[in-house]
Order: C-alpha cells, then sequence, then structure tokens
C-alpha cells in the first residue's frame, strides 16, 4: 500500500481540538481536506504528520504554536480612534474586520476592546499561542 510522501496529493478528515477539548475545526460533514504534502498549504506540524501515512490510517497530532499559527505576538494589537471605524459598522467583542495595511494589503483583525474613543484590534490568528491537537485519518492519496 502507498505511503504519503511530499508531493503527493492526500486526502484526510480531521478533528482540531485544543488543550481543553474544545473543537476549533472539524471535516464531519463535508468532504475531506486535500492539499498537498510538503506545499506549506497546512500548517507545518500538521504536514509533518502526514508522511509515511497510508489510506485509513488514523492519528493523532499534538501540534505547539511554533508550528501552527505562531506564538501570540503583543505587538498585533493596536488601538486605533473609534472615529476610523465606519459609523455603519455595529462593533462586538470578537467579531472579525478586514483592514488594510499601510503598505495597501488587507488583513483579517478582530475586535478585542471597545470605547467611545477607541477600538482596540488583534491582528494574531485566533488559534495564535495554542497547542492544536488533531486526530486525523487518511481516506486518499494520489
Amino acid at each position: 500500500m502507498t505511503e504519503a510522501k511530499a508531493g503527493d496529493t492526500v486526502q484526510l478528515h480531521y478533528k482540531g481540538t485544543l488543550d481543553d477539548g474544545s473543537v476549533f475545526d472539524s471535516s464531519e460533514g463535508r468532504e475531506p481536506l486535500e492539499f498537498t504534502v510538503g506545499s506549506g498549504q497546512i500548517i507545518p506540524g500538521l504536514d509533518r504528520a502526514i508522511p509515511g501515512m497510508k489510506v485509513g490510517d488514523e492519528k493523532t497530532v499534538r501540534i505547539e504554536p511554533d508550528d501552527a499559527y505562531g506564538q501570540h505576538n503583543p505587538a498585533a494589537r493596536q488601538a486605533v480612534p473609534r472615529s476610523n471605524i465606519p459609523e455603519n459598522v455595529p462593533l462586538q467583542i470578537g467579531m472579525q474586520l478586514q483592514a488594510q495595511t499601510d503598505n495597501g494589503q488587507m488583513m483579517t483583525v478582530t475586535v478585542v476592546e471597545i470605547s467611545d474613543d477607541e477600538v482596540v484590534l488583534d491582528a494574531n490568528h485566533p488559534l495564535a499561542g495554542k497547542v492544536l491537537i488533531f486526530e486525523i485519518q487518511i481516506t486518499g492519496i494520489n
């Protein structure tokens, strides 16, 4: 039976949980995730867990932040004047917004604090700084 290796396209079902057991993502009820091993399409820790697996193999992988979405960076939080947010945007803690950087790139930020004068936005990935646990099952290798 073929073992997955770099360059292969694999399909897998997965469930991603945090240390406390809460599920942050899952392929349940959806098509399997498909990607090319070693291409950088998924987080590095999960990508490195695939080589050597065969169709039908199951594995649980614990991935530290440095091999997932990185450490939480306090410098990625920024307070902006409330007047910079369009009035028609109903701000709520936890809501995600698209922001444009000084060089014109779009990025997703999360509203973490709101006051009358300013809004604090966090550009960290929501899973930054967290250990991720994936239960995976290989369903196909091409």
